[in-house]
């Protein structure tokens, strides 16, 4: 999709040390979002959505009376609505009951990281020329800090709130994604918080927090956690996401794939839950009851409603021709628990299903109490979007300059510092006074907000970013990041022989890993590889290699190269992207990310074709992500350097660990091989079953530092055949020489437990390893009757 973006501005409202020429343009975009930001909150009142005080229409219905519980006001809503008027609703642009005082409403909107100008919800223009566009989310999750995505999921629902009272977005966001990042090549890796679930899971659960609130029952914006469940392929190989069928075991289904959406539904208490388009053993996940009623909305608890991705419905009838009939399509998918379809499929196809006899009126009630639900908790049913809250935010809460200093700040925490031979790194402006930026993501805007992006506040460029501390000169080296040609690099060459450092920024873009555009290869684009090597030899002070890319790249090269002194993966890190990277180089930000997935070499991807899902190794198959795969890597999951060292020490943990059975009698206790298999987590009382581990963090180099804490625990030895799991991690500032205190907690049906191979998590008996940085630590669990 195309879209058009604002022209460049500073991150701050200063100018950045660009060339000349550009300065005039700069000013006056400047001067355009300082307008913006300056001007009045007051704004044409927007018509209520529905339930307007000053109609006599709507003046006395009873789902009009705010006063009234919600499922009160629901059912007298819905009491009132005739079929066809109910079938209309069942749709993303939601027909309009004029009748009733309700206008139509768009459904679809988007705020991966930050308000989106993707999807009809939502558009720029006028007092809203922008918002602020946060790091791509695997960029954010590199920061391992729950704290900052729940604080970015704040600041995009205010942005959010702001436009939709003015008439310019909606408030139901179909965000975030929280698929897990199972194969490097997949496309849309770049929107996820990475390969790990219990991570994944707990970012989807903070940044939903962040979006919807936390007044009561009330929400701020309703987010949505997609795509469920098992999708992670797009296009490879001849295989696309509308014919996939993904074949899932209960093992990897119960202990990767739904982690996350479980931890959105439970944890984070989010509005919605999107089914995907694929295919899970067989049946669409748009159409299988036993994802959809049997697990979401019954063991999970939903509250709130489901949504097809767009067109999904459709393409499970007319593509994988999973029905006989198109009514049939729609009646399956709503009695498997389908509330919503982002697409006109249910609007033209419902009332036949009914008439047919395939589907009740009933069902569609369901339905329609899920989203109707949902719209009343965020107030449309309320009247005067002004007299309620939130109702007061505006043009100025939208791109305010403390909104895009957490931009800055986000990108700081997300870069990753990869390579620092004999500390290259970090540069200094009096000893590297002139500095070439050579490549093809060195100047760019675009790039550095990834996908589901809306329009920017503004952009510094890395070019820009380095600019401000030392002077640069600039040559591409490539005309895109496919370098096709290195009819440039001689000119990159001579640019890094009479430089004092050379910065190179390569990577990859949305023309090589995007939505429906999975990545057939790990390797740098074209002559991306040639350019680095040769302006890495040429260069006559430090070369520095700077990624931008969402999925890993095998620079395995350079990584061995002595000439490359120093590599810093940047990800997609959002408007103010080139700022921080420039901060990062010179070190006025110490880096602290870690990589959120696994970086394989080239020939892993010769071995695993995208279709295999199982997560596990097997015969001539070397399994994935950090938990399952042995082989070698180019950078492990979890890795990351600093400026400084830091030392960790074990304070307190416990040696013995009593797992309370809440269920289980003496009998069943003392059968010794019930417990050698582990008990079921069913049977614990997982509420008392809990423990803290108390670990020092000191810094004992010499520059302050965030350091990220990683903590992961190994099941004891035997049939189980995971051999490393993240259970927590934590952000800890640390000043030079000094030490924190760093508390872990530890939930034991959660992260001390296994799951088996038919999907049932259980809890071994015996002796569990915790791994912290170069600690181990052994604690032994034995099940006690309460």
């Amino acid at each position: 999709m195309v879209r058009n973006k604002l022209t460049t501005t500073a991150t701050k409202l200063s100018l950045p040390r660009p060339a000349a020429k550009a300065n005039a343009k700069a000013a006056l975009s400047l001067l355009l979002l300082a307008l913006v930001l300056l001007a009045p909150a007051s704004q044409a009142a927007r018509p209520p959505f529905a339930c307007d005080p000053r109609s006599g229409l709507t003046r006395g219905l009873r789902f009009c009376r705010a006063a009234l519980p919600i499922h009160v006001r629901v059912r007298d809503l819905i009491g009132r609505l005739t079929l066809q008027e109910k079938i209309r609703l069942l749709v993303n642009n939601a027909a309009a009951v004029p009748r009733l005082g309700i206008q139509g409403y768009e459904w679809w909107s988007e705020a991966l990281h930050g308000v989106s100008n993707v999807g009809p919800g939502t558009r720029f223009g006028g007092a809203f020329p922008g918002a602020t566009s946060f790091p791509q989310v695997i960029t954010s999750a590199a920061s391992f800090n729950a704290s900052l995505w729940e604080e970015i999921g704040r600041v995009v629902s205010d942005e959010a709130r702001a436009m939709y009272n003015g008439g310019m977005a909606g408030l139901t966001f179909w965000s975030p994604n929280v698929n897990v990042f199972r194969d490097p090549r997949w496309g849309r890796g770049q929107e996820t918080p990475g390969e790990d679930p219990v991570m994944a899971g707990k970012y989807a659960a903070s940044y939903v927090r962040g979006l919807q609130g936390n007044v009561g029952n009330r929400l701020k914006v309703a987010a949505c956690c997609k795509h469920y469940t098992a999708y992670d392929l797009d296009n490879w190989n001849g295989v696309d996401r509308y014919h996939f069928n993904a074949r899932v075991s209960k093992l990897d289904l119960e202990d990767t794939y739904d982690v996350p959406f479980k931890a959105c539904v439970v944890d984070g208490r989010v509005a919605s839950v999107m089914c995907s388009y694929n295919q899970v053993n067989g049946v669409p996940t748009c159409a299988d009851p036993n994802l959809l009623k049997n697990t979401i909305r019954g063991q999970w608890r939903l509250n709130g409603y489901i949504v097809s991705d767009c067109d999904s419905v459709g393409v499970l009838y007319e593509t994988q021709h999973y029905t006989a009939t198109p009514e049939a399509a729609a009646a399956n998918t709503i009695r498997a628990g389908l509330d919503l379809d982002c697409g006109p499929f249910l609007a033209v196809h419902t009332e036949a299903a009914i008439r047919g006899g395939k589907l009740t009126e009933g069902d569609v009630d369901l339905a329609l109490a899920n989203t109707i639900t949902v719209q009343m908790r965020l107030g449309m049913f309320d009247g005067e979007p002004s007299a309620q809250p939130y109702g007061n935010l505006g043009p100025r809460d939208v791109c305010t300059p403390a909104h895009q200093q957490l931009a800055l700040e986000a990108a700081r925490q997300g870069i990753v510092l990869l390579k620092n031979q004999g500390s290259a790194l970090p540069l200094s402006p009096r000893r590297h006074r002139t500095v070439a930026v050579i490549g093809p993501n060195s100047d760019v805007t675009v790039t550095m907000i990834g996908n589901y992006a809306g329009v920017a506040c503004g952009y510094t460029t890395p070019l820009q970013g380095i600019g401000r501390y030392s002077r640069t000169v600039h040559q591409p080296g490539c005309t895109g990041v496919a370098c096709v040609s290195n009819q440039l690099f001689g000119a990159a060459e001579v640019a890094a022989r009479h430089t004092d450092a050379t910065v190179l920024v390569m990577g990859l873009d949305q023309s090589i890993e995007a939505e429906f555009r999975d990545r057939t290869g790990l390797l740098l684009p074209g002559h991306q590889q040639e350019l680095v090597s040769r302006v890495a030899k040429a260069s006559r002070g430090p070369t520095i290699l700077v990624l931008m890319s969402g999925g890993p790249i095998d620079v395995s090269f350079a990584k061995n190269d002595p000439r490359v002194a120093a590599i810093v993966w940047a990800g997609y890190p959002g408007q103010a992207g080139g700022q921080a990277i420039a901060d990062v180089l010179f070190g006025a930000v110490n880096p602290g990310g870690k990589l959120p997935m696994t970086w394989y070499p080239q020939e892993y991807v010769a071995k695993v074709p995208m279709t295999n899902m199982n997560m596990r190794p097997a015969r001539g198959y070397p399994g994935r992500t950090y938990r399952f795969y042995r082989g070698p890597v180019v950078y492990p999951f979890g890795y990351g350097m600093s400026y400084t060292s830091y030392r960790h020490s074990l304070v307190e943990a416990p040696t013995q660990v009593s797992v309370p059975l809440a269920s289980l009698g003496a009998a069943t206790f003392q059968n010794s091989s019930l417990l050698s298999a582990g008990i079921k987590a069913v049977h614990v009382n997982c509420d008392t079953a809990s423990l803290g581990i108390h670990v020092d963090v000191k810094n004992t180099g010499s520059m302050d530092g965030t350091h990220t804490l990683l903590v992961f625990s190994v099941p004891p030895e035997g049939k189980w055949s995971l051999t490393k799991q993240l259970i927590g991690f934590k952000k800890v500032d640390v000043s030079a020489g000094s030490q924190r205190r760093v508390r872990i907690d530890v939930r034991v049906c959660e992260h001390l437990s296994v799951v088996d191979e038919f999907g049932i998590r259980r809890i071994p008996i015996g002796e569990h390893k915790i791994h912290i940085g170069d600690l181990e630590h052994s604690m032994t669990l034995q099940a006690s009757l309460e």
